[in-house]
């Protein structure tokens, strides 16, 4: 614990309120609320934690915080901050989806269709369908008992569905908005959860249509019953007042907290969400915050009822999302809750093991790998390939990866510019030199770590300009290969030397991939740019083929070895002058 944390500590103030912990570079890494900011934020400072804990405050440098005159204002503090700053030790929810809905239009024609956008455009919205599935399976069979228009626009001429019986074609015959306001209320009726009325009905239809003898007509009543069988009554009922109630359930173990979600609606069990994330501070608070974030969605339906565990508070809950609440003590809401709970012990105890196994090849292979080079864990590592045959088209790629996982979305290419030749330590010394001058311009956060693809002329190469030039203080290593291009070695220190890592230690595996992933990424982006090339070369030389002639060409053709089969008379077709066509074939053919 450093001087400026201990200060800190000494006051804190006894009043609810957030904090906010930072590490040495001073990113906001956790935001955490407290009834009492004293007690909470002293406990990471003393006594034992387990190891996740011990790694989060193991980087805390800093903390600020801020006080609120409630507990609920802590709760929506806390959540807007997470919002904000996006830490990387808080609850991640695994889902930003938003779940579709079935709509029915008001235009003079109307429609059925599925969204996933909710407008206040007059239209009937059915849902949310936390399943996709049953959403497309209810809006099929409601296509197939009521005949309403499928086309965006009317087309002058009848379609498949007409003759489906499943489209009444407004497009060539005149349909009554009778005919239309009768259909929209039974598909409101049927889609309020009153499908087994309208069964009733079309069950008393087929028997009418079959005592006048219209046995075709009653074959059609018996098709649409079939279908309601087969599509509703897959779900089993689960309660009988046909509410819309989410129940939620958690179990923790090991400082990890899995949420369990039943969605119900209509009153049937249709899905389920599953959410498993590390927590930092009390259960009963860790799932608050889950809850507010949870309907803190763009679109996200919140039902009439919510279904909390006995443990919950559940007036602060209320009043966070403005729903009713209930802690059911006894009865089938009760044992639905149950159920919730039962599932998350479950898929807690079965994802351990997994979860342990992970966290062994990536976080603590980082943690481990950084012990034995001496250094802060390296959370970001930054690893540099480059890539030519010959000197020719040279490239280097960059792959970060944090907490020991690969962050596609942080990979970067360069073209090698000033370096003439097969120059690999010139090539190194270029993308190094712009990538850390455009991340000291912009902000960007520095790595932990860099590692070359490369012996100790590469890391030499490059230590001499993130020091001599850049100024930057920068742990740097060098991954050496074998003749069979396998990871071998890995340099560390000034001077350079050996760090002995286990063959079959997890950090050793960690460099592994690593350095098979910078590479992957190089050579595929230098095989992009050598075929991009090479076509163009081949075209560049002939008089009348410009840029639009090689895209034209090229969208014709797909590649240099069809336009070899080409004939003259092939490129004639295009549009391409005789002799400028012949020029190509005979290039080509060269």
């Amino acid at each position: 614990m450093n001087e400026t944390i201990k200060n800190k500590l000494a006051l804190l103030p006894d009043q609810p309120g957030c904090y906010l912990m930072k590490d040495r570079q001073g990113t906001i890494i956790y935001v955490g609320k407290a009834k009492i900011l004293k007690n909470r934020v002293r406990s990471y400072f003393t006594g034992s934690h387990d190891g996740k804990t011990q790694r989060l405050v193991g980087e805390i440098e800093d903390f600020e915080y801020i006080v609120t005159s409630s507990n609920i204002e802590a709760l929506i503090l806390e959540l807007n901050l997470i919002k904000k700053h996006d830490p990387k030790y808080n609850v991640m929810l695994k889902d930003d989806k938003t779940y579709p809905f079935i709509k029915l239009t008001t235009e003079r024609h109307p429609r059925l269709i599925t969204t996933r956008k909710v407008k206040k455009d007059k239209g009937k919205y059915f849902g949310p369908y936390p399943n996709v599935g049953a959403a497309n399976e209810t809006k099929k069979l409601l296509d197939r008992i009521y005949p309403l228009r499928k086309c965006m626009t009317l087309p002058d001429r009848v379609c498949l569905y007409y003759h489906l019986g499943q489209c009444l074609a407004p497009c060539v015959n005149e349909v009554s908005e009778d005919t239309y306001k009768d259909m929209v209320e039974e598909i409101t009726k049927f889609l309020n959860g009153g499908y087994k009325e309208i069964k009733k009905e079309l069950t008393e239809k087929m028997h009418k249509a079959s005592e006048d003898l219209d046995f075709e007509r009653a074959m059609e009543y018996r098709d649409k019953i079939a279908h309601i069988e087969s599509t509703m009554e897959k779900q089993k009922m689960t309660t009988t007042d046909f509410t819309d109630r989410d129940v939620f359930g958690y179990a923790v173990d090991k400082g990890w907290m899995c949420v369990q979600v039943f969605f119900v609606r209509q009153g049937k069990l249709i899905e389920r969400d599953v959410s498993m994330f590390p927590f930092y501070s009390e259960p009963e608070e860790e799932f608050l915050t889950f809850l507010g974030r949870f309907y803190d969605k763009e679109n996200h339906f919140k039902p009439k009822e919510i279904l909390l565990p006995e443990k919950v508070d559940e007036s602060l809950a209320e009043a966070l999302l403005n729903v009713k609440m209930l802690k059911p003590k006894r009865g089938q809401k009760r044992d639905l809750v149950k159920l919730a709970e039962k599932n998350a012990k479950i898929a807690l105890q079965e994802k351990f093991s997994l979860i342990e196994r992970d966290e062994d090849r990536t976080i603590k292979a980082v943690e481990r790998l950084g012990n034995q080079l001496g250094i802060y864990t390296p959370h970001r590592i930054e690893a540099f390939d480059n890539s030519n045959i010959q000197g020719t088209d040279p490239v280097s790629a960059l792959v970060v990866f944090i907490d020991g996982k690969p962050a596609k979305r942080e990979y970067r290419k360069y073209k090698i510019k000033s370096v003439k030749g097969p120059d690999d330590y010139e090539s190194m010394r270029e993308v190094v030199r712009r990538r850390y001058s455009r991340v000291l311009k912009e902000g960007l956060p520095l790595p932990d770590l860099i590692m070359i693809d490369g012996g100790k002329g590469h890391v030499e190469a490059v230590r001499d300009i993130l020091e001599n030039e850049l100024g930057l203080d920068i742990p740097l290593s060098g991954l050496v290969k074998d003749e069979k291009h396998r990871t071998s070695q890995l340099l560390f220190g000034n001077p350079l030397e050996v760090i002995p890592l286990g063959r079959n230690s997890q950090e050793f595996y960690l460099l592994q991939r690593i350095q098979d992933e910078v590479h992957r990424f190089a050579i595929t982006f230098h095989r992009q740019l050598r075929g991009k090339t090479a076509f163009q070369s081949i075209l560049d030389d002939i008089p009348g083929i410009g840029e639009k002639r090689k895209k034209q060409l090229l969208k014709e053709f797909g590649s240099v070895k069809k336009m070899k089969e080409a004939s003259v008379d092939q490129f004639r077709e295009l549009g391409i002058p005789i002799h400028t066509a012949e020029a190509l074939f005979n290039k080509l053919q060269e």
